[in-house]
This record gives C-alpha cells, structure tokens and sequence, in this order.
C-alpha cells in the first residue's frame, strides 16, 4: 500500500491523484487562487483504502477537485474510484472546451469504462469546479458537499442520493435518525450504471473566507453537519483538516463512547477557500 507523508505550504502545479493511498496526515497547499487541505485514509477496521482523491490545477484561476467512494458491497470499488479520479483528472487537464463540459465529459468516460471493463464496481462522487471566485458542485450518490461562511451559515449542502437523504430533505426524520439509521448506507445513485445521473448544483460566488468542502461519506456518517461546520469555518485550513480527522477517527473506534455515531469507512475529502489576496481584491469589487 502507498503511503504518503504531510506535505504544507507548497503551490500545487501538478494534479495530485490518490488512490489505495493513506496519508498520514493532511495535505495542503496553494491551489489556483486560494488554499487547498486534502486528506485520505483507509477504514480503521479494513486494510485498504477504497476511496480516490485529485486535486487538478487547469489554469491560475481555475482548478478541479474530485473525491471517489468506491462502493464496499461491491468486488472491486478501489479500481472504480480510481477509474473515475483518472478520468476526470485527464479530462480537466486536456479539455479544449469549458471546464464544464470537462466535467461531464470526464463523468461520462468513467461511467463507460466501469461498465466495460466488466468487473461490477461503482462509485459515489463529488467534484467542485473552481474558477476564479466561483464555484459549482456535482456529485453523484452520498457524497457531501457543504459551504459555509466564517460565521458558521450554511451557504449551500447537497442532498445525497439515497433513501435516507431524501427522507432527511423531506422533514421525515432527522439528522440525528439518519447518521443511526439501518439503511444509511443504501445509495440510489452511482458511477458504474446505465441508470447514473450527474447532479448539477448552482455557481457560487464565494465570499471573503467562505469555505467548501467535498467529502466522502466517512464523514458525513460519522459527524453532524453542525460539528463539520465549526471545524471548518475559520482558521487555517490545514489546522481545520487535522481536527476533522481527529473527530473522525475518534467516532469511528468509537473512543468517545456513548450515543454518538461510530461508523467505520474510509475518510476523504478536500477543503478549499480563497486566499487573503484574492479575497480582498473581490471584497473590493463589491464595495
């Protein structure tokens, strides 16, 4: 298995891409126009890592990042998560066309090359394209994604594809009741089916210290919406990172005791804010 150390405070100019990949810690660096943290590691009761991670630079005002959950239930999702971050990295890279259609097109040619290839994987997704201040979220099954500003609103939060998120988005239960709920982990949605859809969000603009976050399902399952905001929400984003590990890690071996969620699943996911500079420049553009 690959092993990666914690890498800070360089500018990312290549893709970084994982996959069967832990790291022992927190990634983070410059990306595109603001700060990137990024970590991923396997399941404490599982000996491989089945989610994938890119971290893709297109341009000095635009960039992509990508997170793959290969299914568990099925005999290769290492390989499909893989397959997609592959893809989706080379599409953004050599795209000719928006960063956009890169996208789906990328999408796209997972999806084919999951179902050729015959091995009866799939994966849940979550991608945010970034382009100078703004940004649009897509994913694909229980991934989440969730904006926040500094002072802890939620600016945006996807409804993951499955039984359980569509009945939390409904008002039928709670989020209380869906990180204990029996069927929490049944999706209705993924990349390696005939039947896959891409779920579209809106272009947001990002305001001075907003920060996104894109994740597996390793967090979501294991801490509330409200715990993941207060992590995230201010301070350095490396800083930030390590303290969602932590209390991921903590539920997962179930260390703290008591009622809280402790659902074992590989953790990955990416953070991203603009930078002070930038940050100031478009403040200044609205005044």
């Amino acid at each position: 298995m690959n092993k990666a150390i914690l890498e800070q405070d360089s500018f990312i100019t290549e893709p970084w891409i994982y996959s069967d990949t832990d790291l022992e810690g927190p990634r983070s660096g410059g990306f595109v126009n603001g700060q990137l943290a990024c970590f991923t590691h396997h399941s404490p009761d599982k000996d491989r890592n089945q989610d994938a991670l890119a971290v893709v630079p297109v341009s000095g005002s635009a960039g992509v990042l990508v997170v793959a959950d290969g299914l568990g239930g099925q005999p290769r999702g290492d390989l499909a998560a893989r397959t997609v971050v592959e893809c989706l990295a080379r599409a953004a890279a050599n795209g000719s066309g928006t960063l956009r259609e890169s996208i789906l097109h990328g999408i796209d040619q997972a999806n084919t090359q999951i179902m050729d290839a015959g091995f009866y994987g799939g994966s849940t997704l979550a991608v945010l394209e970034i382009e100078n201040h703004h940004v649009r979220p897509y994913h694909i099954g229980d991934a989440f994604i969730i904006v926040t500003g500094q002072r802890g609103r939620i600016k945006f939060q996807n409804i993951p594809h499955s039984p359980v998120g569509y009945a939390v988005e409904s008002g039928l239960i709670d989020e209380n009741d869906a990180v204990h709920h029996h069927e929490r982990n049944l999706i209705s949605n993924f990349v390696g089916t005939t039947e896959m859809y891409i779920d579209i969000g809106p272009q947001l603009e990002l305001a001075p210290r907003d920060t996104v976050l894109i994740a597996s399902d390793g967090l979501s399952d294991n801490l509330y919406v409200e715990e993941i905001i207060e992590a995230i929400r201010m301070g350095p984003l490396d800083r930030a990172a390590s303290l969602l590990r932590e209390k991921c890690l903590e539920r997962m071996t179930n260390a703290a005791g008591g009622t809280l969620p402790s659902h074992p699943d590989d953790l990955t996911f990416c953070l991203f804010r603009l930078d002070g500079k930038h940050a100031v420049q478009q403040l200044a553009m609205t005044l």
